[in-house]
């Protein structure tokens, strides 16, 4: 997901029954669903139960807006540290950590291309099953 997208879930956005999560007015206005793995589940539940939030998932400074793109990145920088990752992170960098994961799986590229919503890496290819949220989550 792109931090933009990040910062605009709200908790009725997660749906947990079919293990989605709803992303709306994404990149190109376009609404679409991306895979929730158990782990982020439960990252997502202890967060609820810690902050309570209201509509939006990660409310910012005043709860009636979202956190901000700047606050966010602020936060992955935080958590690098924390974690003692001597290299530079992003939130962009985790974009391509996940498509890694999927390839070192042997997800099929032009897959990993329709979930990043990019086509840089290899032309669309018709005829395609839509069923790409059965690939596993690279993400345990």
């Amino acid at each position: 997901m792109r931090a933009s997208e990040i910062i605009s879930l709200k908790i009725e956005n997660i749906d947990s029954t079919r293990m989605v999560i709803r992303v709306e007015q994404g990149k190109g206005r376009k609404d679409r669903y991306v895979m929730l793995s158990p782990y982020l589940l439960d990252l997502l539940r202890g967060w609820w139960r810690a902050a309570r939030p209201r509509g939006w998932l990660f409310p910012g400074q005043n709860p009636i807006n979202p956190l901000t793109t700047r606050q966010l990145n602020r936060a992955c920088h935080a958590a690098a540290m924390m974690a003692e990752i001597d290299k530079p992170v992003s939130l962009h960098t985790l974009r391509h950590s996940f498509a890694t994961h999927l390839l070192e799986q042997k997800t099929d590229i032009r897959v990993i291309q329709v979930l990043l919503e990019t086509e840089t890496y290899c032309p669309p290819t018709h005829g395609r099953g839509p069923d790409l949220l059965s690939v596993p989550s690279a993400v345990w």
